[in-house]
């Protein structure tokens, strides 16, 4: 030891030593992390819903590195979580895919991607037609995200759905995941904006901001997304709509104060705060949604009550 390093070690108070050794001994004493549960649901068929058939285990990602296509579906994920920083020629509001669809679409009520592969193609009643995969996820990019649409065949669109592949953990095509995408709201309530403002501010402007305006991080990446503005979704998106968003407002939100249930669970609001809260925000100004005329054009599958068109 020079005279230096001798001089600096006798400087230091003994207490500090001591408080070094003894932070040094309880770093060496590390705790065992503790192992939790994956959560299950039950696998039921298509057409009979009323008989288990076997049991779905949300999956970690660090078991994405076993697929042969790891690459793609991490790819996958990114573009999810960060839809506007990674396509920002297709992203025209100030959103991500998992701005919606809760813990990267694992959770139930939360939209999540869990059947989503095994759902389409169907028939949708906004389109009035059968709409697969790669279109369901478009409408989302010209909607939700107020932008332009991904060629079909690209390795983005590829990426996302190859998450989604792997997320349905190879259900088969005739059975689903017993987990609903939304929950029940009773549509029978007559929305009140005013007490929707007065909820909004004392419950949802922290996040989201006083004006809507959502938060961005020092980076400028989106952490909460606008709900209203030139940044936020346009008038064809589903959350536009007072009930379909008072259903996922309901079921999580607000994030930061539930006291039971999975991260992003809300159940704080009663069904007619929800629906107060919805109507203040969703007839917000927001960008238009050019083609939206031609929107739920089968008389067999009406207009939805709450569509603002």
């Amino acid at each position: 030891m020079n005279k230096m390093h001798t001089l600096c070690f006798n400087w230091v108070p003994k207490a500090a030593l001591v408080a070094c050794v003894a932070l040094g001994l309880a770093a060496c004493d590390r705790p065992t992390p503790v192992e939790r549960d994956a959560a299950t649901y039950n696998v039921v068929h298509v057409e009979d819903a009323n008989k288990d058939i076997g049991t779905y285990v949300i999956p970690q990602d660090t078991a994405i590195v076993n697929e042969p296509n790891a690459d793609e579906i991490f790819y996958g994920k990114r573009l999810l979580n960060e839809t506007k920083r990674l396509l920002p020629d297709n992203v025209g509001a100030s959103m991500n895919c998992n701005s919606c669809h809760i813990a990267q679409g694992k959770v139930p009520l939360g939209d999540p991607y869990i059947n989503s592969y095994n759902f389409y193609p169907k028939v949708m009643p906004r389109a009035g037609k059968e709409v697969d995969l790669e279109a369901r996820i478009n409408g989302c990019f010209l909607r939700s995200m107020n932008g332009k649409a991904l060629d079909r065949d690209s390795r983005e669109m590829k990426a996302m759905i190859a998450y989604m592949k792997w997320l349905s953990q190879n259900v088969p095509k005739d059975q689903r995941v017993d987990i609903e995408n939304a929950g029940a709201i009773d549509e029978s309530l007559v929305p009140d904006p005013v007490r929707g403002e007065e909820i909004y501010y004392a419950q949802c402007a922290a996040c989201h901001g006083d004006n809507g305006e959502g938060m961005k991080d020092s980076r400028g990446d989106i952490v909460f997304p606008p709900l209203w503005g030139d940044e936020s979704f346009n008038i064809g998106a589903g959350l536009a709509r007072t009930y379909k968003a008072a259903a996922f407002v309901k079921y999580n939100m607000p994030m930061g104060i539930q006291t039971v249930g999975l991260w992003g669970h809300g159940n704080v609001l009663s069904d007619q705060d929800a629906v107060d809260v919805s109507e203040f925000f969703a007839h917000k100004p927001r960008p238009d949604f050019p083609g939206k005329e031609n929107d739920w054009p089968l008389p067999s599958m009406p207009k939805p009550k709450d569509a603002r068109y």
